[in-house]
């Protein structure tokens, strides 16, 4: 991954604080004023530069700026596949949403501990949405302070997606990594039930949803690959559980184990990359886990939470 931009290094910043001749403004700013007192400010500065700004300007802005620039995707073809994905997972009981553009401020840094620096901040305590799981995840944890029905019924709360994410951080010209991507997102929120039963059903749940889009939209299969991961108190036996389950429930899926990462602490217990070939060639398409967003946002541990997300760009022909 390219390094840092000077302005997000600290080296970098020290250089413009000290051409300020203010080597505590960043303190200042971050510290001493509210979230609508720095919004009034940054309003002013952006309504600043803009006036001074002329379209020559603008459009150099553009040329420049790799975020603005279109995808080279087909949208009616991308369009399409949304429709039939979104159409699949509802079949099978998981409920479509349209998300904001935008998610409440530090979405990805405080739930999921992403560098902010890898997130386009904006204003009115706002970023650009860099991962719909998360965003999905505070809807769905608000659904469920608000008692919502399917919760109540089922004992757990189903939720998708397709958006259009963009992140911050260069990969240079690395083949399949694009400033912006569209996603195909499912998050499944419940309680413990004991006996990893809230997990082996959640993520059988999503299983039956991928192995359905790739059989009706690619006449594919997938293989499922397996890792564990730190956060449960016996990740092995976690992961053993719903190997089995899987192998039980008949549906033919390909299993297999990949090497565990004690330093991913993104994923709790256990992560899981699908794997799929089409026309001929292999894609790691997508990804998922356990995570404690919902413990953290409901504060209680008796939360679970599985989410998953497979890249659709790269589907397209």
């Amino acid at each position: 991954m390219k390094p840092e931009s000077p302005s997000s290094s600290p080296s970098g910043l020290a250089r413009v604080l000290g051409r300020l001749a203010a080597p505590d403004l960043a303190r200042l700013l971050s510290e001493e004023l509210s979230g609508s007192e720095l919004n009034t400010l940054l309003l002013e500065v952006f309504r600043g530069r803009t006036d001074a700004s002329s379209a020559a300007d603008l459009f150099k802005r553009y040329r420049e700026n790799r975020f603005v620039h279109p995808a080279g995707a087909d949208p009616v073809v991308l369009k399409q596949l949304e429709l039939d994905i979104l159409r699949i997972a509802s079949r099978h009981g998981v409920e479509p949403v349209q998300l904001s553009p935008v998610a409440p401020l530090g979405t990805a840094s405080i739930m999921a501990t992403v560098d902010q620096n890898k997130v386009i901040s904006a204003l009115r305590g706002t970023e650009v949405v860099s991962d719909a799981t998360n965003l999905l995840a505070l809807h769905a944890c608000d659904s469920i302070r608000g008692g919502a029905e399917p919760r109540k019924r089922e004992g757990r709360l189903r939720l998708c997606t397709t958006h259009r994410h963009i992140r911050a951080q260069h990969f240079g010209n690395a083949p399949g990594m694009l400033p912006h991507f569209h996603l195909f997102c499912m998050v499944t929120a419940g309680a413990d039930t004991g006996s990893y039963g809230f997990e082996m059903q959640a993520f059988r749940e999503h299983i039956d949803v991928y192995r359905a889009i790739f059989r009706e939209r690619f006449d594919a299969s997938i293989e499922v690959i397996l890792s564990v991961r730190p956060g449960y108190r016996d990740a092995e036996g976690l992961v053993a559980r719903i190997a089995a389950d899987i192998e039980a429930s008949g549906s033919g899926v390909k299993l297999s184990l990949g090497a565990a990462n004690t330093d991913n602490r993104y994923y709790a217990g256990m992560q899981f990359t699908i794997r799929t070939m089409i026309a001929g060639k292999e894609h790691d398409i997508g990804d998922g886990g356990f995570v404690d967003w919902s413990q953290q946002l409901l504060g209680s541990k008796k939360e679970r939470l599985l989410i998953s997300a497979i890249g659709l760009d790269r589907l397209l022909p």
